[in-house]
């Protein structure tokens, strides 16, 4: 039985007890920066950790300190118990924001002086000797020169859009004469998204030098650019250039009226090109920006220079590391790892063969997702499939899975998809393939009755005709059907012709695709109707196993926990004397460690070669077909109340003890892991003296999970 306990009285959140989540993402940022600051890993990934860092940043911007900037903007104050008011929150964002990415920026250094003893650096067009020069001079003109528009700025000709993300110069021109006031203002696009950021000047020298020289020397797109603006203002002298970087609030609100003129497909379209016309939240400018400059821009953007206006220590846009990264130095990233297929999968090439004899648990990118891509393709081509239905949230732009489906439809499949078109940055994609699939006779749908409940789960059904009647296979996972980002995301997905299970996921798709508001379920646990409350209970069963003297233990693993009610539960949880051990990859809102609250609760954060993404929840006195469960759902409010999420049982106790030595391990790990402190800091974890080094993903890496091994 598992225990409910109503009406009871709640631990209160309060700023004592309650991490602010926009300072609690920042300090997970920090903990992604400090692998670049790690000088035991290879340069070049250390170079990665640099871009990642930025981008983080980037959408960081764009969506969370953009919405703390609508709330400053309308009056609106908190009701969260952390207490920040909006005005406040932006001022420490800004104090904390500046300081790790004046770090990065020292980090940056460091790394790119280690380089060039590798023989690879990045340099100004002033420091190379003249026939490099020339050379340059010449690529620009051929190849830069045709696709810039630089666009004016005066009484005739107003200050031009800034498109989110976009590098600009802004350039003062003058004619001659003394008087300062003549000077004339230009906004320069820099063309980073049809040319690479970083120019290779090996390939200009071997081009306009025919010469084999510069291997290894990278230059700003940028620099070029300042650097021959005489060519592009004939008759102008150029009195200086700056470059400068916008970030606008990209949050898309969705919401859509019932009576709207335009199809679902067509309205996140028509939100997605609306995107870069968002209101400006960051300007990043070059420290030692010119004066005139800078209040040109703030003046011109409407930025508070205060609070908006953001000086860096070198170039802008940190994203564009990653082709610094993806250069051809294999000594100088880590060893290429090739994941395993399993055993039973190895010996069967028939998956549908192989899931009748077990449940198989893939844990990725340790086990490789060809298995997942596998299932797709063989229920496609096998004669005996009827039907395929799935639900794609983030599947990439080039998707054997999707792939898949199309040729399904090619052999007469049944074939039902649910497309998440509201997946954040991946609109667009999925509108692509959403009408792919349309136009190859996919039976297509965008959600549940109101449009602005995401759909996020991870599951896939096949219906099968065997021996008189049909056998239905399910996929569940806590990842995306994406093979891009399952070679570097840390994810559990399971294979599974087990009946009850798949009796729940057809009543899942006929909610999702029909109309059957008041579907219930044996097994699974489905967000927003059941989710929460079953999670909530499975934890009261905990706390009354905790007060009648038995041993307790929950064991989450999740990306974020910041729901209210769940944090509270934990809270009543430790107060019992149940053991809750956390281990949350990014932002965290509870607060372990506190005396009288939280002595029971340790959360750590893994943060490593791979990004850890699986939701496990484990409970130590349920009974045994609810003591594991796997899913799509961190504990965040958006997930629990404001999405369609899969939470799934393990059923097999094979499998049960797989996932239990990854916890373990993740629990045990001194050298990815990081502590939270009840001061909102985190520990970096290290091995005593003496002890051995537990590097969880470089155990996985050699041994899925051990599966194979275990009785």
């Amino acid at each position: 039985m598992v225990a409910t306990m109503d009406n009871e009285k709640l631990p209160e959140l309060t700023p004592e007890n309650y991490i602010n989540r926009e300072l609690s993402w920042l300090e997970f940022n920090r903990r992604v920066l400090a692998q670049a600051q790690d000088p035991s890993l290879p340069l070049l990934e250390r170079v990665k950790f640099l871009a990642i860092f930025g981008t983080n940043l980037d959408e960081f911007y764009m969506v969370r300190v953009a919405s703390t900037h609508n709330r400053k903007k309308v009056g609106v104050s908190t009701r969260r118990p952390d207490g920040y008011q909006p005005a406040q929150l932006l001022a420490e964002i800004r104090d904390i924001a500046t300081e790790t990415v004046n770090l990065q920026r020292a980090t940056m250094r460091e790394v790119f002086s280690l380089l060039q003893e590798q023989g690879i650096c990045i340099t100004a067009v002033r420091d190379l000797e003249p026939q490099p020069r020339q050379a340059i001079r010449e690529f620009f003109h051929e190849q830069i020169f045709p696709v810039l528009t630089p666009l004016a700025v005066d009484h005739a000709r107003p200050f031009p859009f800034i498109s989110n993300l976009s590098l600009n110069l802004a350039v003062w021109l003058h004619r001659g004469g003394d008087d300062e006031e003549a000077d004339e203002f230009v906004r320069l696009k820099i063309p980073d998204d049809v040319l690479p950021r970083l120019i290779a000047l090996d390939q200009v020298m071997r081009q306009y030098a025919g010469k084999e020289e510069g291997s290894g020397v990278y230059l700003w797109l940028e620099d070029i650019i300042a650097a021959n603006l005489d060519l592009l203002f004939p008759g102008m002298k150029v009195m200086e250039a700056s470059p400068f970087r916008v970030t606008r609030n990209a949050d898309i609100d969705y919401e859509y009226e019932e009576d709207n003129l335009l199809d679902i497909s067509t309205f996140i379209e028509t939100s997605v090109r609306e995107r870069r016309f968002g209101s400006v939240v960051r300007l990043s400018v070059p420290e030692g920006i010119h004066e005139r400059t800078l209040q040109h821009l703030i003046k011109r953007l409407e930025v508070n220079p205060g609070q908006d206006v953001y000086p860096v220590d070198g170039a802008l846009g940190a994203g564009s590391l990653f082709q610094l990264a993806g250069i051809d130095r294999p000594e100088l990233k880590d060893p290429v790892y090739t994941p395993r297929v399993p055993v039973v999968l190895q010996l069967d090439r028939d998956i549908f063969s192989a899931i009748r004899q077990g449940d198989i648990l893939l844990h990725h990118p340790y086990d490789s997702f060809l298995p997942v891509e596998d299932f797709f393709r063989q229920a496609a081509r096998d004669p005996d499939v009827l039907a395929i239905k799935t639900t794609l949230y983030r599947v990439g732009k080039m998707s054997p899975v999707v792939q898949a489906l199309l040729e399904a439809r090619d052999h007469d499949k049944q074939v039902a998809v649910l497309v998440e078109l509201k997946a954040r940055f991946d609109e667009e994609n999925n509108l692509e393939w959403a009408r792919a699939l349309e136009h190859n006779g996919v039976h297509v749908t965008y959600g549940v009755e109101e449009l602005p409940v995401k759909t996020h789960a991870k599951v896939a059904l096949v219906v099968r005709r065997e021996g008189g009647g049909v056998r239905r296979y399910l996929h569940l996972g806590t990842g995306n059907y994406n093979a891009t980002t399952a070679r570097i995301y840390g994810d559990l997905g399971l294979l599974t012709c087990n009946p009850d299970l798949a009796d729940d996921v057809t009543r899942l798709f006929n909610r999702l695709t029909g109309y059957a508001p008041s579907t219930a379920y044996k097994r699974l646990l489905v967000a927003p109707e059941y989710l929460q409350k079953n999670l909530i209970a499975l934890i009261d069963n905990e706390i009354v196993a905790a007060q009648n003297g038995k041993p307790a233990r929950l064991i989450f693993k999740m990306n974020g926990l910041e729901e209210d009610r769940v944090i509270q539960k934990l809270y009543q949880a430790s107060q019992a004397g149940v053991q809750v051990d956390l281990i949350v990859r990014g932002l965290c809102c509870l607060r372990p460690g506190v005396p009288g609250f939280s002595e029971n609760i340790r959360v750590i954060s893994i943060i490593g070669r791979f990004l850890e993404h699986s939701r496990i929840y484990y409970f130590q006195n349920a009974p045994m077909d609810k003591r594991i469960y796997l899913g799509s759902a961190d504990l965040m409010r958006r997930n629990l109340l404001n999405r369609v999420e899969v939470v799934f049982p393990i059923l097999d106790t094979r499998i049960q003890n797989q996932i239990l030595r990854i916890l373990e391990t993740n629990l045990s790990d001194n050298y990815l892991a990081w502590e939270l402190q009840p001061d909102d800091t985190y520990y970096h974890l290290q091995p005593g003296e003496g002890e051995p080094v537990i590097n969880s993903q470089a155990i996985f890496m050699e041994d899925s999970a051990g599966l194979d091994r275990l009785p």
